[in-house]
C-alpha cells in the first residue's frame, strides 16, 4: 500500500513538474514571406536556434517561411495587432505609411555596403521611434544585395525602358516606373515567377539574390548591374510580447538579434557574388550600364530623392544630413 501511495505521489509530482515547465515556456510565431533557402530565412533560422539555446528552451520561436502564416503585405500589421509575435518585412514597401521606411530605397544614394550600413545607422533612431509608436521593437535589419535591372531586351538608355511592363514593390519603384515611362504593375516576390511567365511584367529592378532565387533567367535575358540602391528587411517583435518576457530572456533575444544583424550583412555580400554567378550559369547576360544609362538613371535618382526629402520634412533631412556627415 505504501508503495502504491509513493508511486502515485511521484507520478503527481512529475506531472506537476511537467505542467510547470510547459507553463513556463513562452511560444512565439515568426512570420516571414521568403522561402527557407533564402539567405534571410537561413539567418532568421539561426537566430531562432540561438534564442532557444540561450533561454534553455524557455522561449520557443516557430518560423513560418514562404508567406505560409501571412502574406508579405500583411506581416507588419500582424505583428502590430499581435496576431504574430514576430515578423519580417521589406521596409521600403511601407513608405506610404512613413517616408522613414523608404530611405534605403532612394536611388543612387549609396553605392556600397559600407555606405548602406552608415545610412542605416543614420536612419535607425527614427526607425526605432516609429516602430515603437506602432507597438513594435526593432530587433535587427539586414540588407539585400544591390538592386539591378532585369530585362528581356538589351538597354542602352532610359528611353529603351519606355513602355516596358515594370514590376514595382514600393512607392519608389512605382515612381521610377512613371519617370522612365514604363507601365507599372505591383507584384510581390512570391508571385514574381508567374507574373513573368504570363507576361504581366517583362522588366524590373531587384537584387541578384531575388533573381537567382526565382530563376529569372528562365524568362529574362539581361541583368544590368546598376547598383541602384541597397534596401533592407526589418525583423520586429510585438512590444507587448517582448515586454512580457523576463529580463534574462529579453537580453537573450537582443544578443541573438545583434549577432543576426552582423551575420546577415556579411552573408548578403557573399550571396551577391554567388547569385550573380547563378544568373550567369542560367544563361543570363550580366552587363554593366552604359554611360548614357548611368547618366539617365542619375537624373531619375535626383528627382526621386528631392521628392522624398520634400515629403519627409525635417526628420528626413536630419537622416540624410547624419548620413552625409558619416561618409
Amino acid at each position: 500500500m505504501k508503495r502504491r501511495v509513493f508511486c502515485a505521489t511521484a507520478t503527481l509530482v512529475a506531472s506537476i513538474g511537467f505542467a510547470t515547465a510547459a507553463a513556463a515556456q513562452t511560444k512565439w510565431d515568426f512570420a516571414t514571406a521568403y522561402a527557407p533557402f533564402n539567405f534571410h530565412s537561413k539567418n532568421n533560422e539561426q537566430f531562432v536556434k540561438d534564442v532557444d539555446a540561450a533561454t534553455a528552451g524557455k522561449l520557443k520561436i516557430t518560423p513560418h517561411f514562404g508567406a505560409s502564416l501571412f502574406k508579405m503585405p500583411e506581416i507588419k500589421r500582424a505583428v502590430q495587432t499581435g496576431n504574430a509575435q514576430m515578423g519580417e518585412f521589406f521596409l521600403v514597401s511601407f513608405q506610404n505609411e512613413s517616408q522613414i521606411f523608404g530611405v534605403d530605397g532612394l536611388p543612387f544614394l549609396v553605392s556600397s555596403y559600407e555606405q548602406a550600413f552608415k545610412l542605416y545607422q543614420a536612419q535607425k533612431p527614427a526607425l526605432q521611434k516609429l516602430l515603437d509608436k506602432q507597438g513594435q521593437v526593432l530587433l535587427y535589419s539586414v540588407a539585400w544585395p544591390p538592386q539591378g535591372i532585369y530585362t528581356k531586351k538589351p538597354i542602352n538608355s532610359v528611353a529603351d525602358l519606355k513602355g516596358m511592363k515594370w514590376r514595382v514593390y514600393s512607392p519608389t519603384t512605382a515612381r521610377i516606373g512613371e519617370l522612365i515611362g514604363a507601365q507599372p504593375a505591383t507584384v510581390q516576390e512570391a508571385e514574381l515567377s508567374q507574373a513573368l511567365a504570363t507576361g504581366v511584367v517583362d522588366g524590373l529592378i531587384t537584387s541578384s539574390a531575388t533573381g537567382a532565387d526565382n530563376k529569372l533567367f528562365e524568362n529574362l535575358k539581361y541583368y544590368y548591374n546598376v547598383q541602384a540602391w541597397i534596401p533592407k528587411n526589418a525583423v520586429t517583435v510585438s512590444k507587448k510580447a517582448f515586454n512580457a518576457l523576463g529580463k534574462p530572456e529579453q537580453e537573450a533575444v537582443l544578443k541573438a538579434a545583434a549577432a543576426a544583424e552582423a551575420r546577415g550583412w556579411k552573408e548578403s555580400q557573399e550571396v551577391d557574388a554567388k547569385s550573380l554567378a547563378t544568373l550567369k550559369q542560367g544563361g543570363m547576360s550580366i552587363e554593366l550600364p552604359s554611360a548614357q544609362l548611368k547618366a539617365d538613371l542619375a537624373k531619375v535618382g535626383e528627382t526621386v530623392v528631392k521628392e522624398w526629402t520634400d515629403k519627409a520634412g525635417a526628420e528626413g533631412k536630419a537622416i540624410l544630413d547624419a548620413y552625409q556627415a558619416s561618409k
